[in-house]
């Protein structure tokens, strides 16, 4: 059990571990006495691990444990430490070859928020760790010397999103192979799940291939309303558009051509009130195609929220596919800006594939678009801009939301190649290196409006940055309360370790049948190297301890938080706490795997302890 310990503590110092779906079966948790542990020691079964018994404990009314059942909420665990006001920015530097750079230095970059200039306060070089291959001589280990090995634990996470509210059926026969392979070929460490924006195909994170592949064949195009909107004359959501919400009088009068073109009984010598009344029709219908395609496109974005929720209560490398053709967002840009600021803040990158590979647009329609009309109407006015523009226009802009996503968490864009192989490659790995840049904005307004973002090299050489384009300001400015949530949800969903505070970790459970057991989680304080303000002649400090449990795929479990309200007298510190005080929580769970994981955080300093720990009951 020690070595099995020990060899996570050094396998999570990545922030790689993982969470899922809530059983919050809480239960009681106390100070232990010195008969408890031995009233413990005697109850558990021959050959069962424990730890070592913990220290007395002294009260006598200067202690106060309050211990709530539901814990800090973690949907939306943040990354901003000190200031809740500093911008992030991960930025990704290739070469001309397409090579992430990974030997830049803070000094290389310039920042500009809304064309000012900005001092880069945080900065972080990251750089992705290759999962290393086994030993050559393993081959020859003895069965016995491979079983006694520490079992393989989850590192990383992808949650792979499929569009099937805009794909259809030959896009997703172009990805599902690929995709399929992809997910074979699943490593040991990695866990992934799949979504889809209409919630019809759906399967959590899990190591289990047979059940995503057999996700996988459940795809298939569900827009939302069945495409059912007449193609006479055909609107595209783009021209809707440039009809509707920019009275682009080009896009109207082609559109109004195509409509006496394609619709029987009607010829060009119309009168002019009909052909007024041609102009209403076509945009009543555009206002209908934007109805539709803003109502995808906002489920869509809604979809891509939820998954990025749902991939944050992942503790460990969170990595999020989005597999579509792209879509128009008119009137949303405030909504995926916010979609990126939360991955920003949970450190979630967004891969993003675009379905339709390398696309052509037919310039005067297919055979199941007849009677497009690509001339003018006789005694109807010119439009320079033909069909074909308008469709390559519309084409090229709807992959604009897949770039934004990619680039403002630092993820990749895969568009205009066939090869989806290579494609999901590119979006599921994380590149070999990045950099996270961070500024808090001198009198920042809490007025929720946008701000460009650009970030700049100083270096000659011929380089592709990629970085978010914007960010909005909040509306409000959190109180000391939320920031001090914010540091504990991000601190329990990371599995890197912390020693700010003298706290330690150590477990010990007891079956009392062959399918239940109680798992108890022991958080040792050292109270006499705490910092605490002097006050009504008392040493005094709150501490908040977090303790949570994650079954073997990673997915959250349980979880209890305590706020240990700390009054001591000076001669209690000195003489009688020496060993410090131990709080345990009790958690009722079934045999198997699990990492556990202690957070605690002062009031005084405000500083923060993080330890991982993990128990097999067998």
């Amino acid at each position: 059990m020690k070595n099995l310990v020990h060899w996570l503590f050094q396998l999570f110092r990545g922030r790689q571990l993982g969470s899922c779906a809530v059983l919050l079966l809480v239960l009681s948790s106390t100070l232990l006495s010195p008969e408890d542990l031995k009233s413990q020691a005697a109850t558990q079964a021959p050959g069962q691990t424990t730890s070592p018994p913990s220290s007395p404990q002294e009260s006598s009314g200067e202690m106060a444990v309050k211990d709530e059942v539901n814990s800090a909420k973690v949907d939306e665990a943040a990354t901003f430490r000190v200031n809740v006001k500093l911008v992030l920015a991960r930025v990704v530097v290739r070469d001309s070859k397409g090579n992430a750079l990974g030997n830049l230095h803070k000094e290389d970059f310039e920042l500009f928020d809304n064309g000012k200039p900005q001092v880069i306060s945080h900065f972080d070089a990251e750089h992705s760790k290759p999962e290393t291959p086994p030993a050559a001589e393993s081959a020859e280990r003895t069965e016995a010397a491979k079983s006694a090995e520490p079992p393989v634990v989850p590192l990383r996470y992808v949650a792979y999103l499929f569009d099937d509210l805009h794909l259809t059926f030959e896009n997703i026969n172009q990805v599902r192979a690929a995709a399929e392979r992809r997910l074979n070929a699943l490593a040991p460490t990695e866990r992934a799940a799949i979504f889809s924006t209409s919630g019809q195909s759906q399967l959590d994170f899990t190591d289990d291939r047979a059940k995503l592949l057999q996700t996988m064949q459940s795809l298939r195009p569900r827009p939302s309303l069945g495409g059912e909107i007449t193609t006479c004359p055909d609107i595209s959501f783009y021209m809707a558009d440039l009809i509707v919400n920019k009275n682009d009088p080009e896009a109207l009068q082609l559109a109004v051509n195509d409509y006496l073109h394609c619709t029987p009984g009607l010829n060009t010598s119309l009168p002019q009130n009909l052909a007024v009344n041609a102009g209403n029709f076509v945009r009543g219908l555009a206002m209908q195609t934007i109805q539709v395609g803003e109502q995808d496109s906002r489920l869509a974005i809604g979809s891509l929220r939820d998954v990025v929720r749902r991939i944050l209560l992942m503790p460990g490398q969170r990595h999020l596919v989005m597999v579509s053709p792209g879509f128009l967002t008119p009137e949303l840009e405030y909504d995926y800006n916010d979609v990126i600021d939360r991955a920003l803040r949970g450190q979630v990158v967004i891969g993003a594939l675009d379905a339709r590979g390398l696309y052509t647009v037919i310039p005067f329609g297919d055979a199941s678009q007849p009677g497009r009309a690509e001339t003018d109407i006789p005694g109807q006015p010119f439009t320079p801009t033909s069909r074909a523009q308008f469709d390559i226009q519309g084409a090229s802009i709807q992959s604009d939301i897949l770039a934004a996503l990619a680039y403002g968490t630092g993820g990749s864009f895969f568009h205009n190649n066939n090869d989806m192989d290579e494609g999901f490659r590119r979006v599921a790995d994380v590149p070999d290196s990045w950099y996270v840049l961070g500024f808090t904005p001198v009198n920042l307004k809490l007025d929720g409006r946008f701000h460009t973002l650009k970030v700049k090299l100083k270096l000659k050489d011929k380089v592709e940055l990629q970085a978010r384009r914007g960010y909005y300001a909040p509306k409000h400015a959190p109180d000391a309360a939320e920031q001090a949530k914010r540091e504990i949800d991000d601190e329990v969903l990371s599995v890197e370790e912390l020693h700010d505070l003298p706290v330690a970790l150590h477990t010990q459970f007891f079956k009392a049948t062959d399918d239940t057991a109680k798992l108890t989680v022991l958080a040792r304080v050292d109270v006499k190297h705490l910092h605490y303000k002097q006050a009504e002649g008392r040493n005094q400090n709150d501490l908040t301890v977090v303790t949570a449990v994650f079954d073997r795929n990673g997915n959250f479990l349980q979880s209890n938080q305590k706020v240990v309200q700390m009054r001591w007298k000076s001669e209690t510190l000195e003489s009688k706490l020496a060993s410090g005080i131990t709080l345990r929580t009790n958690f009722d769970v079934k045999p198997g795997r699990y990492m556990v994981r202690v957070v605690a955080r002062d009031t005084e300093q405000q500083l923060m302890s993080a330890e991982n720990g993990a128990v097999e009951i067998p």
